[in-house]
């Protein structure tokens, strides 16, 4: 029979979104919920990831895999590709990208590895 004390129930429809301050200083419109994992160890995290409309997240570089399932809404990668609901998205090691929101989005993340943070020009 299975241990109740082994199974962790987040109900995600009550929890309050924080700001996303996962490299230090919030980003402005952009919101998570922390879900498994530590990526203090270097190798795993997922968690809820929602942007306001407008929002932007900050140009960087995976050191690991990122993958995400946008959940609703729309994401803009900096290349101009569109993530709809329901897209299914695999950033490789070595990947550099930001991303906008022009009128907002939910979506589950999961990573690998730690993102490395990069200057707009950086990403030319």
């Amino acid at each position: 029979m299975l241990d109740a004390n082994l199974r962790q129930i987040i109900n995600t429809a009550n929890a309050q979104f924080k700001p996303y301050d996962r490299y230090g200083d919030p980003i402005t419109g952009l919101w998570w919920i922390p879900l498994s994992g530590d990526l203090s160890n270097g190798v795993f995290e997922c968690f809820l990831l929602r942007m306001d409309a407008g929002a932007r997240s900050k140009p960087h570089e995976h050191t690991g895999h990122e993958e995400f399932l946008v959940l609703e809404g729309q994401l803009i990668d900096c290349d101009g590709q569109c993530f709809n609901s329901g897209d299914y998205v695999r950033f490789l090691p070595g990947s550099k990208h930001s991303s906008h929101s022009p009128e907002g989005c939910t979506m589950i993340v999961i990573l690998r590895g730690n993102n490395r943070s990069l200057r707009a020009d950086e990403l030319e």
